[in-house]
């Protein structure tokens, strides 16, 4: 669901940079506060393993791509401050050296992916997961549904995104000058895809890793932030 240049006016990309510039500040403190030393190289671990799973990508018909973020993995883990932080990094370094959505909607990109996604998810497997047992199914379950509703609503609202810039910015004969999909399509091309494929990818994969880390090292579910 990357944002490429051109996609967005620049109003569009100047408004989410000025929204994500106090969330970067903010999550940067809460981090430097709250992670423990010993939890800075799963924050590194953190940001490649979404680079990678990002760099799984399908084109979508609205001029974006489909894929799944590993963000609520993250946030399980780390916190969503933490994940936040570390696909931050990941999708800096896509937009930078590899061309993976567009310098000028890093903003835009942050915002749907590293801010709403892992948020989002993070407080979803909370609710669901209750006052269950680290090593309950349920924890599993709840890993899943916060993935999934947290990949497919960052993908409804870049749908929303690219729907709103033929109103917003257009010609005095009513041509686009940025993307050129109304609402009604590139909320469908966004969401088809995502609710049909990239979600139920997000929700696996985090699911299993959750399962894998209940056997494995259940320590790593015991201590989560708000």
């Amino acid at each position: 669901m990357h944002i490429p240049d051109g996609y967005l006016g620049p109003a569009s990309c100047g408004f989410f940079y000025l929204v994500m510039i106090p969330i970067w500040k903010t999550v940067s403190v809460s981090v430097k506060k709250n992670l423990k030393a010993k939890q800075v190289p799963l924050l590194a671990i953190g940001a490649a393993f979404s680079f990678v799973i990002m760099m799984f990508n399908v084109p979508v018909p609205a001029g974006s791509t489909g894929h799944a973020v590993g963000g609520v993995l993250i946030a399980i883990l780390l916190g969503p401050q933490a994940a936040c932080i570390a696909i931050t990094v990941a999708l800096v370094v896509q937009a930078l050296l590899f061309g993976d959505g567009g310098i000028t909607a890093i903003g835009a990109n942050c915002f749907n992916m590293a801010f709403v996604l892992p948020f989002t998810g993070y407080y979803i497997y909370k609710a669901v997961s209750g006052n269950s047992a680290v090593t309950s199914s349920r924890r599993v379950l709840a890993s899943a549904v916060a993935g999934y509703i947290g990949l497919n609503l960052a993908a409804f609202l870049t749908g929303i995104e690219f729907g709103l810039q033929p109103a917003l910015h257009h010609t005095a004969a009513g041509q686009a000058l940025y993307c050129p999909y109304g609402l009604k399509a590139a909320v469908s091309a966004m969401a088809g895809e995502h609710l049909l494929i990239f979600g139920w990818v997000e929700a696996v994969v985090t699911a299993l890793v959750i399962k894998f880390l209940q056997k494995q090292s259940p320590e790593f579910l015991e201590e989560r932030r708000g």
